[in-house]
């Protein structure tokens, strides 16, 4: 887990649209330095807060602050302060790379000169120096994305937004991006916001906020979530059921299943996987250790599966650029 210094703190907020609370007295911080992952199923709440973050809803009630200012009385302020990554591509196909990253620098302020200083570390970051002259349309997938971040770091946010940042690449892109993304938050002392409905990617987080009907049901790393769920399962093929008919309330275990798929939950594996052994005896074919995965956790906590919702990329890039008024 991070240990800096807050950027994003959430106290108490609300959001209710004609009655109906999507968002419900919620609180959290995020820090400098972490990737803090943000996920929900569809209607969970997780898509107002983020727009309620970014500037583009303003909270029912409740507190929300944004590298120190207030989003609702200091909107301007919290818009220089982040920077967004859409879930669809954004980048000027007809612009070469570098041509990209300044005309994101002049909405922004920064002369051609600044734009050079800060992007040469970033791009040299994600391996995309060699490319700044080349159009973006001659990019992969992959390498856009990287040019994505890299533009959406340019003009020093302290929080970067990442929605669904690996939607539509390859597997080998998606690894090549998470292995630049938890690397960026600590190099560049940003607060990386990601939501992202694949699971696996959810592991890189240093904390997880999970969102079910407008609440936060869980906070905690990863690692701290699958504790929370605690049963491991040993997977059992066999033949038949063991015979001995309270082998289970011996082992303290619960069991689940039919010939020839058994499933045993248990707290720990390896204190009662010789027993269960023991009990199927010569009707056993196959036996396999399952640990809990974020997946078990996201479908115990809310009993279902994730349908991530997105922010719009208009709405968010009228935040970024900080020219949207109400």
């Amino acid at each position: 887990m991070s240990d800096g210094a807050s950027v994003i703190e959430v106290e108490g907020l609300t959001k209710h649209y004609h009655g109906f609370a999507a968002v419900k007295g919620i609180s959290f911080t995020a820090r400098e330095r972490e990737v803090f992952g943000f996920l929900g199923p569809n209607g969970a709440g997780k898509t107002t807060t983020i727009k309620i973050l970014a500037t583009l809803l303003e909270p029912t009630s409740g507190t929300a602050r944004v590298a120190g200012h207030d989003v609702v009385r200091e909107r301007e302020a919290v818009r220089r302060s982040i920077g967004i990554v859409f879930q669809d591509p954004t980048l000027d196909e007809r612009l070469t790379a570098m041509e990209n990253l300044e005309f994101h620098g002049l909405l922004y302020g920064l002369s051609w000169g600044e734009v050079k200083r800060r992007a040469a570390p970033l791009l040299e970051l994600v391996g995309l120096s060699d490319r700044v002259g080349q159009l973006a349309k001659t990019f992969s997938g992959g390498m856009k994305r990287r040019l994505e971040l890299v533009r959406g770091l340019l003009h020093a946010p302290s929080v970067l937004f990442l929605d669904e940042p690996t939607v539509g690449l390859d597997p080998q892109s998606r690894a090549q991006m998470w292995d630049y993304i938890p690397r960026l938050a600590h190099e560049q002392g940003v607060c990386i916001f990601v939501t992202t409905h694949y699971m696996e990617e959810a592991e890189f987080a240093q904390r997880i906020a999970i969102m079910d009907h407008g609440e936060i049901v869980a906070l905690d790393s990863p690692q701290g979530l699958k504790a929370r769920i605690g049963d491991e399962v040993i997977a059992v093929q066999a033949s038949a059921a063991p015979r001995e008919p309270d082998w289970a309330r011996r082992l303290g275990v619960t069991v689940t299943g039919q010939p020839p798929r058994f499933q045993v939950h248990c707290r720990d594996a390896g204190e009662v996987l010789g027993g269960v052994v023991a009990a199927f005896g010569s009707a056993l074919e196959r036996v396999e250790v399952l640990k809990p995965t974020l997946d078990t956790v996201f479908l115990e906590l809310t009993g279902r599966e994730i349908r991530d919702e997105t922010l719009s990329a208009r709405d968010a890039a009228r935040a970024a650029m900080g020219r949207w008024r109400r």
